[in-house]
C-alpha cells in the first residue's frame, strides 16, 4: 500500500467546514485523554476502557444541550479522534514516546474520516469525493483510478492537505549497482558518508531558508505577540507577522523531507546491504552544542525512511550496537583511540592511517562482525 498526499483547493466555507471538523477532532481526542486519566486504575484492558469511553461520548455527553453542535459535523470524526488515542496510548506501552499530551491549535490542524461502506472509488482528475464531507477540489489532478477508505485531512501553514492509501504492489528490482556492505556514517558538518566515498551535504536551499527564518524573527522581536494569559490580544501586524512565519516554517520542513526522500530513495536503489549507526537522538538533542544542528538534520526521519523503504528496494538494513566505537576505531589496523568531536581527522596513533573522520567510521560499519547488529524493524509500513 502506498500513500498520496494531494493539496486541495478551497473556498472559505470548505475552509471553515475543514477548521470546524479539526476542531471537533482536537476536542474528541482531549476528552478521551481526560476520561482514560480517570479509570487508568481500573483492571479492564486498555482497549476496553476506550471503547467505554466512546459509548460515554455517544450516549451520553453528545445528547447533553451544549454539545449539539457536535451532530452538525460528521460522525466518523470523533470515531477516528478515539482510534488515533488509543495508537497514541500503544506506542506510549511500546516504550516508543511518551504519554499522549493534549492537543492545542499550535499542535496544527487534522482529523480523519473513513468510509464505513467500504473503499470509495477515486476517479481520475481535480475532483475528489471525500466520505461524509462531500466532494472537493484539487491542486493537482490523481493521475489514475484508484480505491481507499480512509482519508486524513491535515493544515499546513495555510494550506490544507488530504492524504489516503492506494492498494499496489511494487516489483523490487532484481539487483542492486553495489551488492557489499555499504555503510553510512551521519554526521553534522556532512549530513551522511557513505564506505565507498560517497558524501551527501543538507542543500544550501535549507539552510538559506533557515537563515531567512532567524532575520524575520529578529526583525518582529519587539511586536506585541499576544499572550492568552494576561488577556493581551495579538495585534494585526502579529498576526499577519504568523501567518508569514508559519510559512516560512512549512518551506523549511519541505526542503527537509524533499532532500531526506530523494537522498534514501537514491540510497536504496544502489546499495543492497546497509548497516547504519544506532543514535540516541534524544541523548543528542540533549545537548546544546548539538541540539540544533541532529534536529534540523532529521537523522531519526532518516533512519525511519531507509528501514520502511527495505521492502520496497529489496535492500537489508541493519541497525549497528549504539556503543560500538565506530569513530574510535581505525580501518586499517583496528586499533581504537580517543577521538573528540572536533577532532575531523583521523590519524591513527598505531600504523599512521590517515583519513577522514566520518569515512573511517563509515568503513568500520561497512565491516562490521554480525554480532554487532541486528535487523531495522520498521514502526509503520507504507500504506499503514
Amino acid at each position: 500500500m502506498y500513500a498520496i498526499k494531494l493539496e486541495l483547493k478551497l473556498n472559505n466555507c470548505e475552509r471553515t467546514l475543514m477548521a470546524k471538523h479539526a476542531g471537533y477532532a482536537r476536542f474528541c481526542y482531549n476528552l478521551a485523554r481526560t476520561l482514560y486519566l480517570g479509570v487508568m486504575d481500573v483492571k479492564v484492558s486498555r482497549t476496553r476502557k476506550i471503547a467505554e469511553i466512546k459509548k460515554t461520548f455517544t450516549n451520553f455527553i453528545k445528547k447533553q444541550p451544549e454539545y449539539q453542535w457536535t451532530n452538525k459535523l460528521s460522525s466518523r470524526v470523533y470515531q477516528n479522534a478515539f482510534i488515533a488515542f488509543n495508537n497514541a496510548l500503544e506506542r506510549f506501552f511500546k516504550g516508543l514516546s511518551g504519554f499522549p499530551n493534549f492537543k492545542s491549535k499550535k499542535s496544527g490542524a487534522s482529523f480523519t474520516v473513513d468510509s464505513s461502506n467500504g473503499a470509495v472509488f477515486l476517479m481520475a482528475g481535480h475532483l475528489l469525493k471525500i466520505p461524509t464531507l462531500g466532494t472537493f477540489r484539487l491542486k493537482e489532478a490523481i493521475g489514475y483510478n484508484c480505491c481507499s477508505q480512509t482519508f486524513t485531512i491535515s493544515k499546513t501553514a495555510d494550506k490544507w492537505y488530504v492524504s489516503f492509501t492506494v492498494k499496489a504492489e511494487k516489483i523490487p528490482p532484481l539487483y542492486h549497482e553495489v551488492a557489499e556492505p555499504t555503510g553510512i556514517d551521519l554526521g553534522v558538518s556532512t549530513f551522511a558518508t557513505l564506505s565507498d566515498g560517497t558524501v551527501y551535504k543538507v542543500p544550501v536551499s535549507l539552510k538559506s531558508a533557515k537563515i531567512k527564518l532567524g532575520k524575520l524573527q529578529y526583525r518582529h522581536r519587539k511586536k506585541q505577540l499576544g499572550n492568552r494569559q494576561l488577556g493581551i490580544k495579538a495585534s494585526k501586524n502579529a498576526q499577519k507577522f504568523y501567518r508569514y512565519q508559519r510559512r516560512q516554517h512549512a518551506k523549511m520542513a519541505s526542503r527537509r523531507r524533499d532532500f531526506l526522500q530523494k537522498t534514501t530513495t537514491e540510497i536504496s536503489k544502489k546499495y543492497a546491504h546497509i548497516p547504519i549507526e544506532d543514535f540516541n537522538i534524544s541523548g543528542m538533542v540533549a545537548n546544546h552544542k548539538l541540539a540544533q544542528a541532529v534536529s534540523d538534520s532529521g537523522f531519526y526521519e532518516f533512519r525511519r525512511e531507509l528501514t520502511y523503504k527495505s521492502p520496497i528496494y529489496a535492500t537489508v538494513v541493519e541497525v549497528v550496537d549504539r556503543w560500538f566505537p565506530s569513530s574510535k576505531t581505525c580501518s586499517n589496523c583496528g586499533n581504537i583511540q580517543a577521538m573528540p568531536l572536533k577532532e575531523r581527522v583521523f590519524v591513527c596513533e598505531g600504523c599512521g592511517n590517515t583519513c577522514n573522520r566520518d569515512w573511517n567510521a563509515a568503513i568500520n560499519l561497512a565491516s562490521i562482525s554480525i554480532d554487532f547488529v541486528r535487523m531495522a524493524s520498521p514502526e509503520l509500513t507504507p500504506g499503514s
